[in-house]
């Protein structure tokens, strides 16, 4: 019985493991990486309801050799950090965060989407994801429009 315990133990550890290698990693240090871009998205923009706000793009050094090539490399990650947009006087300033999203470059793991991973985390915390196992209908169905810029819709800004 006792055998039988610790195999059954080492099974679901096993399984706990593997079914979290997929998740994206949180990108620690993100704001440190290079600002890809801002934009805002405004009222009647058509995806306002969902992504509307203040949009600060990021990518660690994979990403920007990736904008420049055209093509990214596994190891890739551009974060899709989203605030709300508040009216202060005549300016538009940063509110709340409503979401971190993450792209993350893996061709091996994340095949059934283009090569990415996809994750989203409510308010920026690690431990609230938002995506999990519907990244290919939450977010893949979207960027499968951006074949040709290998599934990504930000561009580098001219410096």
């Amino acid at each position: 019985m006792k055998r039988r315990l610790t195999l059954s133990a080492a099974v679901l550890g096993v399984t706990t493991a593997f079914a979290g290698a997929d998740q994206v990693p949180y990108p620690q240090g993100y704001r440190n990486w290079v600002h890809v871009k801002s934009m805002v998205i405004q009222e009647g923009h058509p995806l306002f309801a969902s992504f509307g706000g203040i949009h600060h793009i990021y990518g660690n050094a994979k990403a920007i050799a990736g904008y420049e090539a055209g093509r990214f490399e596994d190891g890739a990650v551009i974060v899709f950090d989203l605030l709300e947009a508040q009216a202060d006087g005549h300016a538009l300033v940063e509110g709340p965060r409503k979401v971190l999203g993450v792209m993350h470059k893996d061709a091996r793991r994340y095949a059934a989407t283009g090569g990415w991973g996809f994750e989203g985390f409510a308010g920026g915390d690690p431990k609230q994801r938002v995506v999990g196992e519907n990244a290919k209908t939450a977010c893949f169905d979207c960027h499968a429009s951006q074949a040709g810029h290998d599934y990504v819709f930000s561009r580098k800004r001219d410096r």
